[in-house]
């Protein structure tokens, strides 16, 4: 404060005038988290493929199609998804088309896979739920388009 401004409750009416908070559209954001890109390659899928977004790790942000039977996850450069850490094994896991959506299996690797913070051999994934491989946390969003 100045010299020459006393604290008084006069003072607090210009305070309140110069500070204002904007109420929140709650349609703005659906899905926290989600980018307005993320959301539209989520849209756009193609029937019977996922998208797997990096939500934390190392290439946070990137997104993975899956959109083959079988789609190995792992350190190895000829993995379809190539995640480049040591908490990663050289084939880690596959998510695996299973009916309508996907599941992830582990193959038998050092550090585990996890979903939702639980470590599983194999589970049927559901939307929105967290696959832990390593130090990459991706977020699993099937097609929920029509076919």
């Amino acid at each position: 404060m100045s010299d020459n401004t006393e604290w008084n409750d006069r003072n607090l009416d210009h305070t309140s005038q110069l500070s204002a908070i904007s109420p929140v559209d709650p349609t703005d954001d659906v899905d926290p988290g989600i980018s307005s890109q993320d959301r539209a390659a989520i849209d756009n899928l193609p029937p019977d493929s996922a998208l797997l977004i990096v939500r934390k790790g190392p290439n946070m942000g990137a997104r993975f199609l899956l959109d083959s039977d079988t789609t190995v996850v792992g350190r190895h450069p000829n993995s379809e998804i190539f995640l480049d850490d040591v908490t990663v094994s050289r084939k880690h896991a596959a998510f695996v088309r299973d009916g309508g959506g996907f599941l992830v299996r582990d193959l038998g690797s050092l550090n585990g896979t996890y979903v939702n913070r639980e470590r599983v051999d194999e589970v049927h994934l559901q939307p929105g739920q967290d696959v832990q491989i390593g130090k990459y946390r991706l977020t699993y969003h099937p097609f929920h388009g029509k076919a």
